[in-house]
């Protein structure tokens, strides 16, 4: 059975629930909501298992903060023998409109620490990523305030819409493949 490591990015605690920097969480509670499994504790990270078509899909959210997300990566690749071309991150972007997304096979970490945990662990940046727009609305130097903020009332209404096109994009990109997905899920969420 193929597998594929889906990592959700954010922080764990009440405080960073509904923070713009949490939506990989809010993606992966989608998908694991809508396939009706649940999350439990495990070593580094919630983690949940789904099965689609003859696919298997770990999903996990690090429990490590987001500035230490490699550590969870690379352990649940190595303890799955998951190779890095079937991983798939999940991640918040600023330099995204609000309800973008763009999946991407490679790329530099554009400042987000997660990604810089995660490329400093692998050795390098060639790993799968979903970069989910939230935006870059804010005056220079409050990017922190910003992706640690809370939603506006209107993104908000918008959230369900985007999380389940997320969870919908993962999906296919497991399916159907990383091209196949770009074409299809690459864009503003409609």
């Amino acid at each position: 059975m193929k597998k594929f490591l889906i990592v959700g990015l954010g922080n764990i605690g009440p405080d960073y629930a509904e923070t713009r920097h949490n939506i990989g969480f809010k993606v992966l509670d989608r998908l694991a909501s809508r396939s009706g499994i649940s999350f439990s504790s495990a070593r580094l990270a919630d983690k949940a298992e789904l099965r689609v078509k003859g696919r298997s899909l770990i999903l996990i959210k690090p429990t490590t903060f987001m500035n230490l997300s490699g550590k969870a990566l690379r352990y649940w690749m190595e303890e799955a023998k998951i190779p890095v071309e079937n991983i798939l991150v999940i991640v918040d972007d600023v330099a995204l409109p609000f309800a973008h997304l763009r999946l991407k096979m490679k790329g530099s970490d554009g400042g987000h620490n997660g990604l810089k945990s995660i490329q400093q662990l692998l050795g390098h940046s060639n790993y799968p990523r979903l970069r989910v727009g939230i935006g870059g609305d804010f005056p220079k130097g409050a990017q922190v305030q910003y992706v640690l903020g809370n939603w506006t009332d209107e993104e908000s209404k918008q959230l369900e819409k985007l999380t389940e096109h997320c969870a919908d994009a993962i999906v296919s990109f497991c399916l159907a493949g990383p091209v196949n997905t770009m074409n299809a899920y690459n864009g503003a969420v409609t």
